[in-house]
């Protein structure tokens, strides 16, 4: 999810010359903001039917709450790189802090789900440049191959991030209340902001080419027609005609912008960028297939806590098995590729992917608890080796001088996806439950969790059409394997 500024941009910055313990509290800073930024993205998810009981809402009404984060992170992402260069690193990041702590408080003191949902907004605004800035500022401090050590180190917390958000969020909310789940942020905020001030190297702004401002517009407005228009058959409750009018309006802002783009010397993202096969595959692959997966983390806890009876703490607990399995598949997925080709791999792993999300329409008070353990965990291997062999794909064969732009587009799809996801999931849900009147008869919320289950598996079995369209002949290099066990 993090993505390099211009290459162009960064060699023209001096290197730090700061000391070496300066430089490892640095690295400590980077990957504080890391594990922030990841843990919000998933640790409301457990939160959603207390946060809808406090504020007076239904609990299949909360995806706003999650929609609004991980679409913000999106529009935002493009404009970081830029920002950092235009005015330094320390000072960019130093205000994504500030504006990340600002959004959790707000969060916390939120009295209505509006409320809650702009202040989401506000946080993901921050958390966009959380990521990518620190990433850039690790680039300058630990240049040529110190870097790959040091960027490792700082990307570990954003891999447990994920992993502790389910179950913290639901210990948060059993255990004190759902406020705490933002209020955690402030404390280590303030001490983020003071250690940037101190630690973090001081680089004067740079003369950068002019910033896109009419494309980054364009492309914020497709996302956030696209999104409110599939939100609106959820918890929005547009009209059809103004739903349609939305995904036309979102549709027509996305083709204004690849027709400029096409005559522009710097667009925010160029048009060739799709020249390479495999980056183009592998960016419709991914928007496409993580619509199906990333809805997960947003429809177990929900299911498990209305229609089986969980406590919060244990439906975050419960899913711990996909992210353990998905930390265990890092070590075998390279060898895999490497043996099959990516065509094959990603063709079959997607429908193994979609199969195991259509396995959770089992899900019942009558399964034992193992089987259903077993079954998250074993999609838990699944979907993360094809996250991996995702990313790897689409960023394999991108020439030099365009892996910044392609990193920082493949950056936004995936954020993008999963704003699509939990909105496309609301929908259908919303869909089912009108279907099988759960208001009168609400033992049909179980059959309408199933029918959302089986459909969203089928979005994501259709993606491997996309993988299809791969040549037999695209293979493993040795670099890739690195990348993938990475």
């Amino acid at each position: 999810m993090a993505e390099d500024s211009d290459p162009k941009a960064i060699s023209r910055v001096p290197l730090s010359t700061e000391s070496p313990g300066t430089s490892n509290v640095l690295l400590w800073l980077v990957a504080i903001g890391f594990f922030m930024e990841t843990l919000d993205a998933t640790i409301v998810n457990t939160a959603l039917p207390a946060m809808a009981r406090s504020l007076g809402e239904s609990p299949l009404r909360m995806q706003s709450v999650v929609i609004a984060y991980s679409l913000t992170l999106a529009i935002f992402i493009p404009a970081s790189g830029w920002l950092a260069d235009r005015f330094g690193t320390r000072r960019v990041y130093f205000s994504a802090i500030v504006i990340f702590t600002l959004g959790s408080l707000l969060c916390a003191i939120s009295q209505t789900l509006p409320e809650l949902a702009l202040a989401r907004v506000l946080q993901g605004a921050g958390g966009s440049m959380l990521l990518p800035v620190g990433r850039l500022a690790v680039l300058r401090a630990y240049p040529g191959d110190k870097f790959l050590a040091a960027i490792s180190f700082v990307t570990m917390p954003a891999l447990i991030g994920p992993l502790l958000g389910p179950s913290l969020g639901g210990w948060l909310v059993q255990f004190a209340s759902w406020h705490w789940i933002f209020l955690i942020n402030i404390p280590i905020g303030i001490l983020g902001c003071v250690a940037t001030y101190t630690h973090m190297p001081e680089e004067p702004g740079l003369p950068t080419d002019r910033f896109d401002l009419l494309g980054f517009i364009q492309l914020g407005l497709f996302m956030v027609s696209v999104s409110l228009a599939l939100d609106g058959l959820a918890e929005l409750h547009l009209s059809h005609g103004l739903v349609l009018l939305l995904l036309v309006f979102g549709c027509a802002a996305l083709a204004g912008y690849v027709l400029r783009a096409l005559h522009l010397s710097h667009p925010l993202f160029s048009p060739s960028l799709f020249r390479v096969r495999t980056f183009t595959i592998g960016v419709l692959g991914n928007l496409f297939a993580r619509v199906g997966s990333s809805a997960m983390p947003f429809l177990i806890p929900l299911f498990l806590q209305l229609c089986l009876g969980y406590a919060p703490f244990a439906a975050g607990l419960t899913m711990l098995p996909i992210a353990v399995a998905g930390i265990l598949a890092k070590r075998i997925v390279g060898p895999l590729i490497k043996r099959t080709g990516y065509r094959s791999f990603l063709i079959g792993n997607t429908l193994a992917v979609g199969l195991g999300m259509a396995s959770f329409s089992l899900f019942s008070a009558n399964e034992p608890e193992f089987v259903r353990i077993l079954q998250l965990f074993l999609f838990g291997i699944v979907n993360s080796m094809q996250f991996t062999a995702m990313n790897t794909l689409a960023l394999k064969d991108l020439p030099k001088g365009e892996t910044s732009g392609g990193n920082t587009l493949f950056s936004m799809v995936q954020m993008l996806a999963m704003s699509f996801a939990v909105a496309a999931a609301g929908a259908l849900l919303t869909s089912f439950l009108e279907r099988y009147n759960v208001k009168e008869n609400p033992e049909m919320a179980l059959r309408a969790f199933h029918a959302t289950f089986l459909c969203m598996g089928a979005i994501t079995c259709t993606s491997a059409w996309i993988f299809w369209q791969l040549s037999p002949e695209v293979r493993a290099n040795k670099r890739d394997v690195v990348s993938l066990e990475a």
